[in-house]
C-alpha cells in the first residue's frame, strides 16, 4: 500500500507541494490550538497524497485545495481528521463519477477508482496502514484452520478458484466495514441494509477480503445485467408503465422451462418479474399468448409459498411456487423443472416475495412522494441485479438470496420490523437529485423511469453526503443489532436441524426420554390423591381450600413462578449446562427380538382400541346433540339446565370448594364405604343404551345425497348449525 501511496505522491508532487506546505501549517496551528499533538508530516503527505492523481482528475482540483476547502469546516473535538479527509474528498469525486457510470464500469476505471477508495479509507494514515496490515495478518491466521476446515469450501465457485492464484497476500484487499462505507456512498455497490452479508458472500471464499479482480468482476457482471434486463421483450399484450423494469425473464429458448399446473393439465411458458407484477405467457405453436398478470403492488391479502407438483396433480416433486390472493379463487401453481436441486424456485419465490414486500412497506408507511417512492424502487432493483450478478459469478454454489434482497432478509431477521421502521425514516428525508443516489444512477444507466421533478445535482449541499451518513447512524445501530441476534438464532437454529431428520422411533424415544423425569412425580400424586400419606393429604386440601376461599388463585400461580425462577437460578449457580451439556437418552431394552415385536403389536392393538372408543363416544354424544336418542336428550338438558340455574346462583368458589370437598371425601377410606356401586352401575348403562349414529363413507362430497342423513360439512354452514357443525338435507 505504501509503494503505491510513494507513487502517486511522485505524480502531484510538483504541483501540490506548495498547497501542502501551507495545509501544513494551517494545521499545525490548530492542533496547537485545540492542545492536540499534530499528525507528522509523513502522515499528512501520505493522506494528502492517497489517490491525488484520481481526485485531481475526476475534480479537475489539486489535493491541497481540496485539504483547505476541507479543513474550513473541520475542528479539532470531531476527531479522526485523516478518515474524515479521505470521506470528504471520496464523496466529492464520486458526485463526478456517478454522472458518467455507464462508460466507467466498462472500461473499468469505475471500479479501480472505488476500490482505491475503499483502501484508503481503511489505511487512511500510515500509522493505520501498519495497525492494519497486523490485524490482517493476525486474522489471517486465527482464519487458516476455519478455512481448511470449513465443509462449505468444497463448492468453492469456479470463478474464485481461477481467481486464487492472482490474489497472492502481497496484492491490496478491502474488508467489510470499507466496503458497506462504499455502499452507503454508492448503492450500486452495495446496499447498507444487507451489505454485510453481501460482502460476507461474496468474500466467503477469500477469507472475508474482497481483491480487486472479484471487485471488478462483480460490477462488471452488474452491468451485464442491467444491459441484459434491458433488450428482454416485453410481455404480449402488456404495456408496462414508464418506472415500470424488467427484473427476471425465464421460460424462453435461452433459458429453462417454466411450467403452470391447472389440474391435471400442464402449460409451459414464459415467465416474466418486473417491479409492479408478475406476467405468465402460455406458449402457443409459433409466439406466446396474451399475458396473465398477476399484481404485486396492490394492497389485498396475497401471499407466495412453495408448493410440489406432478404428473396429473400429484405433489411429488417440490420445485413449484403457489400465488394466493384474495381475487383468485384457486392459487396459480408455477414450477421451475431441474434435475436436482430447487435451486431455481427458491430464486423466483425469493424474487417475488421480494417486490410483495417492497410494495407492503411502501402502503404501510404511507410512503407517498414519487420522488421516494422511486428511490425505494430502485434500491430494490439494483439488490436484484447484484443478486444475478452474484449467481453469475458463483454458478456451482449459488448464493442465498437474502443477502442480497433487503425486504426479504428483513422479513426473517429478528428485530426486522425495527430496521424497516429506521428505513423509513431515512426514506422520508430523501429529497431526490444526488447523482449518486440509486436513481440516479439507474437514470445514467439508461433505465427508464417515472416523470418526476427531480433536482439536479448543481443543487445539492456540498457537504450533503456528510449530512446523510450522520442521519444514517440510527439505522446502521439498527442494523448490527439486528445482525448480531440474527447470528445467534442461526446458531439455534443449527442446533435443532439435527432433530428434524429423526425417524418416528427416534422422536418417540427422545420424547419419553423427557418425560421420564415428570413420571415419578406420577406416584406422589397418587399417593396424595389415596391418602397414604394423611399428613401430606390434609395439607394439600386445606392449602386448596383456602386458597379458594381468599381467592388467591392469583397468587398461588405467582409462587409458582417464582419457585420456578429459583430453580433456573440454582441451575445456573450449579453450573448443570456445563457438567450435563446434553441428554442421554437410554435405548437398550431387556426383551428380545420376539419379545420387542410382540409389544409393538399390543401397542397399536391398544392405541386403535383407544380410537375406537373416542369415535364411539363422539358419535354418541352427535345422538345427543341432534336427538336421535330423545330420552337421553331431555336427561341431558335437565341436567345442563340445573348446572346453569347453579352457575348462576351459587358463587364459583363455593361450587369449587364443595368439589374439592367431594372428592377428597371419596378418595379416603370413607368415600370407599359409602360408596354405591349400583348408581356407577345405573350410569353406565344409561350410556351403553345410547344408540351410535351410522357412519357413510364416499368418495366426494356431492349435494345430491340421499335424503335424512346427517352430514358434516367443511364448508361454512349457516350460523344456527355451525354451532354443532352439521346439516340435516330433506
Amino acid at each position: 500500500m505504501s509503494r503505491m501511496i510513494h507513487k502517486l505522491e511522485e505524480e502531484i508532487k510538483n504541483k501540490v507541494e506548495k498547497k501542502l506546505h501551507l495545509g501544513h501549517k494551517k494545521e499545525d496551528d490548530k492542533h496547537h490550538e485545540g492542545k492536540q499533538k499534530p499528525p507528522k508530516s509523513g502522515e499528512h503527505k501520505a493522506e494528502h497524497g492517497h489517490h491525488g492523481k484520481h481526485l485531481k482528475e475526476e475534480l479537475d482540483s489539486s489535493v491541497g485545495s481540496l485539504v483547505e476547502e476541507f479543513e474550513g469546516d473541520w475542528e479539532p473535538q470531531m476527531g479522526g481528521y485523516s478518515k474524515k479527509l479521505v470521506e470528504f474528498c471520496c464523496s466529492r469525486a464520486l458526485t463526478v463519477t456517478c454522472g458518467a457510470i455507464d462508460e466507467t464500469i466498462s472500461d473499468g476505471s469505475f471500479s479501480r477508482f472505488t476500490f482505491d477508495m475503499m483502501l484508503a479509507w481503511e489505511m487512511p494514515s500510515s500509522a493505520d496502514e501498519e495497525s492494519h496490515t497486523e490485524c490482517v495478518a493476525k486474522e489471517k491466521e486465527e482464519k487458516k484452520v476455519e478455512i481448511l476446515t470449513d465443509e462449505l469450501q468444497d463448492d468453492v465457485s469456479l470463478f474464485y478458484s481461477d481467481l486464487m492464484p492472482l490474489l497472492v497476500d502481497r496484492e491490496p484487499s478491502a474488508g467489510e466495514d470499507a466496503f458497506v462505507w462504499l455502499g452507503t456512498l454508492v448503492p450500486l455497490v452495495g446496499e447498507m441494509v444487507n451489505g454485510r452479508f453481501t460482502f460476507e458472500t461474496l468474500t466467503a471464499p477469500t477469507g472475508n477480503r474482497l481483491h480487486f479482480p472479484a471487485y471488478d468482476k462483480f460490477l462488471k457482471e452488474i452491468h451485464r445485467c442491467i444491459k441484459h434486463l434491458q433488450k428482454q421483450e416485453t410481455p404480449t399484450g402488456v404495456e408496462l408503465a414508464d418506472d415500470e423494469f424488467i427484473l427476471h425473464v425465464e421460460g424462453t429458448a435461452n433459458s429453462q422451462r417454466v411450467v403452470r399446473h391447472i389440474g391435471g393439465t400442464s402449460w409451459p411458458g414464459r415467465l416474466t418479474l418486473t417491479n409492479y407484477a408478475l406476467y405468465f405467457e402460455a406458449s402457443s405453436i409459433m409466439s406466446y399468448e396474451d399475458a396473465l398478470k398477476l399484481d404485486l403492488s396492490k394492497d389485498i391479502e396475497q401471499s407466495v409459498k412453495p408448493a410440489a407438483t406432478g404428473p396429473w396433480g400429484a405433489p411429488l416433486f417440490d420445485k413449484a411456487i403457489v400465488y394466493e390472493s384474495s381475487e383468485l379463487q384457486e392459487g396459480i401453481v408455477l414450477e421451475f423443472p431441474e434435475m436436482t436441486s430447487s435451486t431455481r424456485r427458491d430464486h423466483w419465490l425469493a424474487l417475488v416475495k421480494e417486490i410483495m414486500l417492497l410494495h407492503r412497506f411502501l402502503s404501510k408507511f404511507k410512503v407517498e412522494s414519487a420522488l421516494q417512492v422511486w428511490e425505494m424502487h430502485a434500491r430494490t432493483i439494483l439488490g436484484i441485479i447484484r443478486l444475478h450478478a452474484a449467481r453469475e459469478m458463483l454458478r456451482i454454489s449459488p448464493p442465498l438470496p437474502q443477502s442480497f434482497l433487503m425486504f426479504v432478509l428483513l422479513d426473517e431477521l429478528p428485530k426486522g420490523d425495527y430496521v424497516l421502521q429506521e428505513l423509513a425514516e431515512s426514506l422520508k428525508r430523501f429529497n431526490g437529485g444526488h447523482p449518486c443516489s440509486a436513481s440516479s444512477i439507474l437514470r445514467n444507466l439508461n433505465v427508464s423511469q417515472p416523470c418526476a421533478p427531480c433536482l439536479e445535482p448543481q443543487q445539492i449541499s456540498e457537504n450533503i453526503e456528510m449530512a446523510q451518513l450522520e442521519d444514517l447512524s440510527s439505522l446502521a445501530s439498527a442494523i448490527n443489532q439486528a445482525r448480531e441476534e440474527g447470528k445467534e438464532t442461526d446458531i439455534a437454529r443449527a442446533t435443532a436441524e439435527g432433530r428434524k431428520e429423526e425417524g418416528i422411533s427416534e422422536s418417540a424415544q427422545v420424547l419419553m426420554g423427557l418425560l421420564k423425569p415428570l413420571q415419578s412425580l406420577v406416584p406422589w400424586f397418587q399417593g396424595i390423591i389415596t391418602w397414604e400419606r394423611p399428613l401430606t393429604t390434609s395439607i394439600v386440601i386445606v392449602s386448596t381450600l383456602v386458597v379458594i376461599y381468599k381467592e388467591w388463585v392469583g397468587l398461588a400461580i405467582s409462587s409458582f413462578l417464582l419457585w420456578s425462577v429459583a430453580k433456573m437460578m440454582r441451575a445456573r449457580r450449579t453450573r448443570i449446562p456445563e457438567k450435563h451439556d446434553r441428554i442421554v437418552i437410554h435405548t437398550g431394552s431387556d426383551q428380545t427380538t420376539m419379545e420387542s415385536i410382540v409389544s409393538a403389536q399390543q401397542g397399536l392393538r391398544s392405541v386403535h382400541e383407544i380410537l375406537r372408543q373416542t369415535n364411539i363416544a363422539l358419535l354418541k354424544i352427535w345422538s345427543i346433540l341432534v336427538s336421535r336418542a330423545p330420552k337421553h336428550t331431555n336427561t341431558v338438558m335437565i341436567v345442563l339446565t340445573s348446572c346453569a340455574i347453579t352457575l348462576a346462583v351459587v358463587p364459583f368458589k363455593y361450587i369449587l370448594i364443595a368439589l374439592v370437598l367431594y372428592g377428597s371425601v371419596m378418595t379416603s377410606k370413607l368415600g370407599k364405604y359409602m360408596q354405591n356401586d349400583q348408581g356407577n352401575r345405573r350410569m353406565r348403562e344409561w350410556w351403553d343404551s345410547i344408540p351410535v349414529i351410522p357412519v357413510e363413507f364416499v368418495d366426494k362430497e356431492s349435494d345430491n345425497l340421499v335424503p335424512h342423513r346427517l352430514v358434516i360439512k367443511r364448508a361454512c354452514l349457516p350460523l344456527g348449525d355451525a354451532i354443532f357443525g352439521i346439516r340435516q338435507i330433506e
